[in-house]
């Protein structure tokens, strides 16, 4: 008669909850991983698209002065 008064829900062992913080713990460190890879892929890739829109923008104004060489079919039309 004594088994009755016994909680019989599942228990949450203690290398159960060992497991489960090593887990969280790897997912965090991964996540941690990822995100400052992510950032400094953005970055570097905001800084190339920098450096190459101040090139493009200096030869650009280099030639603003030349004229840009136009069919005579496309002017006619035009």
């Amino acid at each position: 008669m004594g088994y009755r008064g016994r909680d019989a829900r599942p228990r949450l062992a203690l290398w159960t909850a060992v497991v489960l913080g090593n887990v969280v713990l790897l997912v965090a460190t991964v996540g941690v991983a990822v995100l400052a890879t992510m950032l400094s892929l953005v970055t570097l890739a905001g800084a190339a698209f920098t450096g190459w829109h101040l090139t493009r923008r200096g030869s650009v104004s280099r030639s603003a002065g030349m004229s840009v060489p136009v069919a005579m079919t496309a002017r006619r039309r035009a």
